[in-house]
């Protein structure tokens, strides 16, 4: 019986691991992107949307990654479905906001078919 020898190229590897890395913060900020075009945080004067909302990197090479709603009342407003908020600025706000990209949602498959987009061109395959 022979056996068969293969050689691993190591670098090609560590490529394929930092397109990975960049594809998962590019996946990312294309998920955050899409909440904010498609209306749905609450908005009043935009500190939530604009300013306090945004992507978390700093666990990307774990292979992790956050989309981030840091004020004091993002909580609130997103476990609290009864608030009566307003459409004016966008017609589509309402409390968990992140639901249609979550599992079960309208937009489930968006991160995934983001990511296999985004690594073939970073990692140019």
């Amino acid at each position: 019986m022979s056996y068969a020898s293969i050689k691993l190229d190591h670098a090609a590897l560590r490529k394929l691991d930092r397109a990975a890395v960049r594809t998962l913060e590019k996946t990312a900020e294309a998920v955050h992107t899409e909440i904010v075009q498609a209306q749905v945080i609450p908005f009043d004067q935009g500190h939530l949307q604009n300013d306090s909302t945004f992507v978390d990197t700093a666990k990307s090479e774990r292979g992790e990654v956050d989309i981030v709603s840091s004020t004091p009342y993002a909580r609130r407003l997103y476990h609290h479905p009864e608030y009566n908020f307003s459409h004016e600025e966008n017609p589509n706000a309402k409390a968990h906001w992140f639901e249609d990209w979550e599992e079960g949602g309208a937009q489930e498959d968006f991160a995934q078919k983001a990511f296999a987009k985004l690594y073939k061109q970073e990692a140019g395959i």
